[in-house]
Order: C-alpha cells, then structure tokens, then sequence
C-alpha cells in the first residue's frame, strides 16, 4: 500500500508521464515489482497508461477520490456561503485552505464577484510560507507545528517569498496578535492575498479563508484595514458555524 501511495505521488509530482524503469528508479525497488503495483492501480482506474509511450500516469478515479473528499470535508461545505459573502462585501476572490504537509490545499474558490475570465484554483497546492492562508493556518498551529514547518525548507515561488526564518516567525507573532496574515506578492507577482484562522469544534485551527486580488487593490493603507476587518469577521463567523469555542472563534484583536 506504501509504494503503490509513492507511485501516485510520484506521477502527481514528476511530471505527465513516466515509465516503469523512472518509477522503479525512484522508489528505489524491482521494476517487477513497481508493474505488478501499476497494473493493479490501473484496474482500480487510479493510472492510465499511454498506448503511444507505454508510459502511466494518473486516472481518471482520482478525480472521483478528489470530489469525494471535497463534498465531505466540513470545512469547505460550511464555507460556501461565507465565501460567497465575503466575495460580494470586499468584491475579490476568496480561498479557503487547510494545512496539508508544509503547502495548503485550496478546498474552495469563490470567484470575484466582477471582472475578467476567472480560473478555479480548487485542488491547488501552495507552500505554506508563501501565502496569507499558510501563514494564518501556521500561526494559530501548536507550537510543534509551527516550529517544524520553520525549520523546514522555505519554498521561493517570487523574489518576495519569505525565507529568512527569524522575520517568518515574527511575522507569525503579529499575525497572533492581530487576527489575519498579510502576503505581498510572496506567491505570483502581482498578487496578495488577506487570510484569517478558522477553527473547529475542538477550538484546535481548521484551516483558513481570505482573499485574494490584484495587490495595488488590497494593500492601500485605508482599503487594507477594511478588507481585514471584512476577512476576520467572517473568519470569525464561520467558527462559530464549526462550533468552534467562543475563545477560539475570537481571535486576538479582533
């Protein structure tokens, strides 16, 4: 189960397609071994294999898992509608992110309200150092989380990406202190992002919902307090709908 778990994070990971010999050599095991293991993945309608390269890769199934997990996870089904205030109070996108590893998942995407063709960033994968949602999800984390994941490697997606760990970790604190995290361009240029913690029944974080946009848009002095307050608030009431403990539902400063 272990290896066939590999093989699935591998052809997720490196690249379209890969053969039986890239596979064994990277998983360190038999080629018998890494084919007995795809060919039982590709009854299952977990890998296809290319009839032109003979190569595999990932199948269609997958996409069923994936929708599964989304309709069932709490979390996302519990924000639809706090999503969709939220893009109509601030007039941006929102995301909602839960922790997975040392990158957050985007489980959910309300689209901004107006504008141009917009693209579903559902099942998008982002370090957790380089986003608003990380940073609030990390922030909130126990101390071990938190403490691991800084002493982690720091991915760099732009030249405004985080990696020197002492300002993370301050940045962390005022995120604490302050109820929502701040990213200025740390994932694409261009772009920030505003997120606060959500929490769940067990006043232990859930993950995170904020907003995303244009940076010229949400960093101004005056427009950023108002779309933070509009971030935390909303945060904040998607708690309460969790269950979340009224100590944990308010975040400090809010």
């Amino acid at each position: 189960m272990h290896r066939a778990v590999q093989i699935l994070r591998e052809l997720a990971s490196g690249g379209p397609r890969l053969g039986v010999t890239e596979l064994a050599d990277r998983l360190g095991v038999a080629k018998p071994t890494v084919h007995a293991l795809l060919r039982t993945l590709e009854i299952e309608g977990l890998v296809g294999q290319d009839r032109d390269s003979s190569k595999y890769q990932l199948g269609p199934n997958l996409v069923q898992l994936g929708n599964a997990y989304l309709d069932t996870h709490e979390l996302r089904t519990r924000s639809l509608t706090w999503s969709d205030a939220l893009a109509n109070r601030t007039k941006e996108a929102v995301w909602v992110g839960v922790l997975t590893g040392d990158h957050v998942l985007i489980v959910h995407h309300a689209f901004r309200p107006e504008g141009a063709v917009q693209i579903l960033e559902v099942g998008a994968s982002i370090p957790w150092n380089t986003c608003a949602l990380g940073k609030a999800v990390v922030a909130s984390s126990p101390p071990d989380v938190r403490e691991r994941l800084l002493a982690g490697e720091l991915a760099v997606l732009t030249g405004a990406s985080m990696t020197d760990r002492k300002a993370l970790a301050d940045q962390l604190e005022e995120v604490l202190k302050a109820g929502y995290a701040l990213e200025d361009q740390e994932s694409a240029i261009g772009d920030a992002g505003i997120a606060s913690p959500v929490f769940d029944r067990s006043g232990e974080v859930a993950g995170a919902i904020g907003i995303v946009g244009p940076v010229e848009r949400m960093l101004g002095e005056s427009t950023r307090r108002e779309l933070a307050v509009a971030v935390r608030e909303t945060a904040r009431n998607l708690s309460r709908d969790l269950g979340a403990p009224r100590r944990a539902a308010y975040a400090p400063g809010a």
